[in-house]
């Protein structure tokens, strides 16, 4: 196993039963009680068509993020299904429909990919995008992953390792570090590689972190690449702590890699879709708010958007800075 595999792998299976166990034990559900009302925008599908000239971000649910750069569409992590599963009967149900769908979105020019987990890798997603209206987006994955894409009639795959580069039209694609770890299946265990992108246009740098725990990488990639405008940062997704704090960042770790990065405006994601962990589905930005105050950080700077909504880049600085 690559050096940077080694330092970055955990999730072990000892741990996942010993919380299940735990689980079993307390009596929990499955999956965390309902309730939950979170706000849908109603998408400007007009503007996210026609739009070649403003840089703007879309959430679309989970790590599914629409960028709109330099006139090109790129989206992240993919996911438009039922279920974060391999079986679509079974398995974390999705609690928030994707806003735009997959047939609402501009034709898409590239996708990244952060790592092979079935919330961040979803079949079905990726081909019905390569089947896409006006042929099929270019695809950049992990080092190891585009074999798997190969398998399922995807040959437009660019395979990177961390730290490694390449271009689409003017915007340049960088691969870099993250902490946390890959499988599908209980024998292809960390042979495929993860990451985070930096996306690079002429006037604008952004981060989207991909699935990571907390690690000093990522005050290497603000030393390598410069100081970010926009970082999309996990903020979901880690209860019980004993167990995900090796993967998965916490709000208050979610700060610190505003921080490091010296991002002007971060965006949380990776929360409120899919019932993973232990955390109530909307905790996650009542405790970024609290860690924000507790940081003396403006509450504009590291923001949470509906799903559905789209944001220029520039409003998102400009809310920061005012």
């Amino acid at each position: 196993m690559p050096t940077a595999r080694r330092e970055a792998r955990r999730g072990e299976l000892g741990g996942f039963l010993r919380w299940q166990w735990h689980r079993w034990r307390a009596g929990l559900p499955r999956e965390p009680a309902g309730g939950y009302r979170f706000p849908v925008a109603r998408p400007d599908l007009q503007l996210l068509t026609e739009n070649r000239a403003v840089a703007t971000v879309t959430w679309i649910g989970h790590s599914t993020l629409l960028w709109q750069l330099d006139g090109l569409n790129l989206i992240t992590d993919p996911h438009f299904s039922l279920r974060a599963s391999p079986l679509g009967f079974v398995g974390p149900r999705r609690r928030v429909p994707p806003v735009p769908t997959l047939e609402q979105l501009p034709r898409v020019d590239a996708v990244l990919i952060s790592h092979n987990h079935y919330d961040h890798l979803d079949k079905t997603s990726v081909r019905r995008l390569a089947a896409q209206a006006g042929g099929p987006p270019r695809f950049f994955v992990p080092q190891g992953l585009r074999r798997w894409f190969e398998r399922r009639g995807i040959t437009d795959a660019v395979e990177l390792a961390w730290w490694d580069e390449d271009a689409l039209g003017g915007l340049q694609i960088h691969c870099v570090p993250a902490r946390h770890w890959s499988a599908r299946g209980s024998f292809d265990r960390d042979r495929s590689l993860w990451c985070g992108w930096v996306i690079r246009s002429q006037n604008l740098q952004v981060l989207f972190a991909g699935d990571t725990g907390y690690s000093e990488a990522f005050r290497e990639i603000r030393k390598r690449l410069g100081p970010m405008d926009v970082a999309a940062i996990p903020i979901g997704h880690y209860e019980p702590r004993w167990f995900m704090q090796a993967a998965h960042v916490d709000p208050e770790e979610a700060v610190q890699i505003a921080v490091d990065v010296q991002a002007r405006c971060a965006i949380g994601i990776h929360w409120g879709t899919f019932p993973l962990t232990d955390e109530p589905l909307d905790e996650p930005p009542k405790r970024l708010r609290v860690a924000l105050e507790t940081a003396g950080l403006s509450p504009h700077s590291f923001v949470v958007l509906e799903r559905g909504a789209t944001r220029s880049v520039e409003a998102l600085m400009r809310l920061r800075a005012g």
